[in-house]
């Protein structure tokens, strides 16, 4: 397979939110230049962080942010929340096309793990029944992603409290711990059937590199 059908999949373990989208953004600019030429999966996990997308402001958040800062909990406004980084010019110059594809990999990832997802009509991410597994925000510059899925694997759900998860009223958020129960599975291994699920629907070669690959790219 050539190098541009490749896939690198940068698992950058725990990573404060600022840290790992002034990277995320860095990146993106570089596979927009050409100094990166292949698209890139980022796997992160966060500290409790609670992001704004631009058009809801304080909207959907029900305490004040004083009161998340005094538990250790960052703000952040962005974008779109949620980091796939991919050349649509490569696939399809089609942000609606890229949506679905991000949620059929997290759909067939979680039935790899014993859970039956899909979609709900009217709303993206992946859902369990009623339930919302996965979240997905997409933001694109010349037609290069980045941003793309918070899927909740052992994620603590009382977050969820202070918040409108986006935008939804009244929604249930669950997670790959919850669903499975005493079946649950490791991390790494719904992490493997992320990778792997992601290679499939954008016809890509998954291959495992380390941050350091893209330093010479962002300098």
């Amino acid at each position: 397979m050539s190098a541009d059908h490749l896939l690198l999949v940068c698992d950058l373990g725990t990573m404060a939110y600022g840290e790992a989208l002034a990277f995320q953004r860095a990146v993106s600019a570089a596979r927009i230049a050409g100094a990166i030429g292949q698209d890139v999966l980022f796997l992160v996990e966060h500290p409790p962080v609670v992001t704004l997308g631009r058009s809801t402001k304080g909207t959907n958040l029900s305490v004040d942010p004083a009161w998340l800062a005094s538990r250790g909990i960052e703000l952040y406004e962005v974008e779109r929340g949620g980091y796939p980084i991919i050349d649509l010019k490569r696939h399809r110059q089609d942000l609606h096309w890229y949506l679905r594809q991000v949620e059929q990999g997290l759909i067939d990832a979680l039935a790899a793990v014993g859970i039956a997802a899909g979609r709900n009509t009217g709303y993206t991410g992946a859902w369990v029944g009623d339930r919302k597994i996965a979240s997905i925000g997409v933001h694109a510059r010349d037609w290069v992603t980045r941003h793309g899925f918070a899927l909740n694997v052992t994620t603590d759900l009382s977050y969820f409290d202070v918040i409108v998860p986006c935008g939804i009223q009244d929604v249930v958020m669950t997670s790959v711990a919850r669903e499975l129960g005493d079946a649950m599975v490791a991390p790494d291994t719904v992490r493997d059937a992320v990778v792997a699920a992601f290679g499939r629907v954008f016809a890509l070669e998954p291959q495992a590199v380390t941050a350091e690959l893209f330093a010479a790219a962002i300098a």
